[in-house]
């Protein structure tokens, strides 16, 4: 088992390499174009050979690395069904998997942030992408975002874990890495001891600004990180 957290410092994102050390194969989850020669690094200083590229959804606020992984390696990009994303090589839905080496790595759907939003649980793992945060959860108010929908994701998908459940979020803006589902279900400010009609209300009073790279962005994740 190999297991490697990267963190891109201009949008704070986490890029996940995991891989099997028998086979020697890997999959990245949410690489971000600015670091594919880091996730490129990693593959070659360990002697993993990259099979699939995954994405927790179609990132708002960075460009995906996907496609230029893919050219590279020749990995298979996987996004949710709903993503609308004809580039993918695989489109997959709640309850699918992806094989890693004598292991699989299971697909959560957890729409909400967005519809096409994703969660991938592996071995003591969940790698929650913007559904699930240290200490928060992705907004809610672009991109088809839905509360309702979030606080259902989060609690039937992720709080139903088991506790112990390490939680790797697709962003953090605190220098926090990791937490667990129940540190998350028990001081979580935005779901822990709130109702739905709580977090709905909580969701929708955030007043955020837009995120800076969205219009460029989202285009360009659709085509798994072309830039039009």
């Amino acid at each position: 088992m190999f297991f490697r957290q990267l963190f891109h410092p201009e949008s704070s994102t986490f890029t996940y390499i995991l891989g099997d050390s028998t086979w020697r194969d890997a999959v990245v989850i949410d690489a971000v174009a600015d670091s594919s020669e880091a996730v490129l690094a990693v593959l070659r200083e360990e002697h993993l050979q990259l099979t699939h590229i995954l994405e927790t959804h179609l990132h708002a606020d960075h460009i995906s690395a996907a496609k230029a992984l893919r050219k590279a390696t020749g990995a298979k990009v996987v996004l949710s069904s709903r993503a609308g994303a004809d580039c993918a090589d695989l489109q997959v839905d709640d309850g699918d998997f992806v094989v890693l080496g004598d292991d699989v790595i299971r697909i959560l759907a957890t729409p909400g942030h967005t519809p096409e939003s994703l969660s991938f649980r592996w071995h003591d793992r969940v790698f929650t992408g913007d559904a699930l945060l240290i200490g928060g959860c992705g907004r809610t108010d672009f991109q088809g975002g839905n509360a309702g929908q979030l606080y259902d994701s989060i609690h039937a998908q992720l709080f139903s874990l088991p506790d112990e459940t390490l939680v790797y979020p697709g962003h953090d803006y605190k220098g926090r890495w990791v937490s667990c589902i129940g540190e998350e279900k028990h001081s979580n400010p935005r779901l822990a001891g709130k109702s739905r009609e709580e977090f709905i209300a909580i969701m929708n009073g955030l007043d955020l600004p837009k995120p800076k790279r969205i219009d460029e962005a989202v285009p360009a994740n659709r085509l798994c990180g072309q830039i039009a």
